[in-house]
């Protein structure tokens, strides 16, 4: 706009010259006309600076308009990236966190088998020694009972020997030296059978049992009282706590 202007002023002093130049000297139109040239070219000079910067400050509105926009569609841009990484991110950290909570359940599950198996395995070891304990000590019973039955068996028939001796030194003369000897035989014979465990039971003035005593007779005495051993026919005897033979008795009524 101050260009036209510029213009516009330059053509009317042309005009303003013109009108003068009927009353001037040739050397004045020519300073006139110089003048006037170079006040137009001044203005024309001054004019084109300032278009030019209209045109620059247009560009540089342009410009600054121009890189706003683009710097909001790039912010936008960069936004929608972000959302995107977001996103992205929260999905893998769900889909992470799904595997890890898989992963972690199939662990339990594998440690659940595992334990399941081992308390199992546990259980069975628990058992079979249990069962071979018990069998260790019923093996022990029985080897013990079996060497006791035989013992017992054995003992059995040194007592025939032992009744003889007792019935021979019963009504014999205790001054002869052979029976003297015999009664020695007799005392270290019994003292083998208690080291072995042999004991004898006792049967006369005691009540009847028939765990023990074994009634040949009965008899009516008043003297005593009901069920009581009064007299003894056989001795009986225990190996250990086993009887090995019982006792022969006479019972009263």
């Amino acid at each position: 706009m101050s260009g036209r202007r510029n213009r516009k002023t330059g053509n009317k002093q042309r005009n303003q010259y013109r009108k003068e130049d009927s009353g001037m000297t040739e050397e004045e139109k020519k300073k006139a006309e110089g003048q006037a040239s170079s006040g137009e070219d001044q203005k024309v000079n001054t004019a084109e600076p300032e278009d030019r910067a209209e045109k620059a400050g247009k560009g540089t509105a342009e410009e600054s308009a121009g890189s706003r926009t683009d710097g909001t569609e790039e912010q936008k841009a960069g936004k929608k990236a972000e959302n995107k990484k977001k996103a992205s991110g929260d999905a893998g950290k769900e889909e992470t966190g799904s595997s890890g909570q898989s992963a972690d359940e199939d662990k339990k599950e594998k440690k659940d088998k595992k334990d399941e198996k081992i308390a199992e395995l546990t259980d069975r070891l628990q058992r079979q020694m249990a069962e071979f304990d018990n069998y260790r000590k019923r093996t022990e019973k029985e080897k013990a009972a079996m060497y006791d039955m035989g013992a017992g068996d054995a003992v059995a028939k040194i007592l025939d020997v032992v009744d003889s001796f007792e019935r021979g030194l019963k009504n014999a003369d205790t001054n002869d030296p052979f029976v003297d000897g015999m009664s020695k035989v007799y005392r270290q014979l019994e003292k083998a059978l208690t080291d072995l465990g042999v004991t004898a039971i006792e049967a006369e003035g005691k009540e009847f049992d028939p765990n023990l005593h074994n009634a040949v007779m009965h008899e009516e005495n008043p003297d005593v009282g009901e069920n009581i051993v009064t007299q003894e026919l056989q001795k009986g005897y225990k190996f250990k706590d086993t009887v090995i033979r019982h006792s022969m008795v006479k019972v009263a009524n």
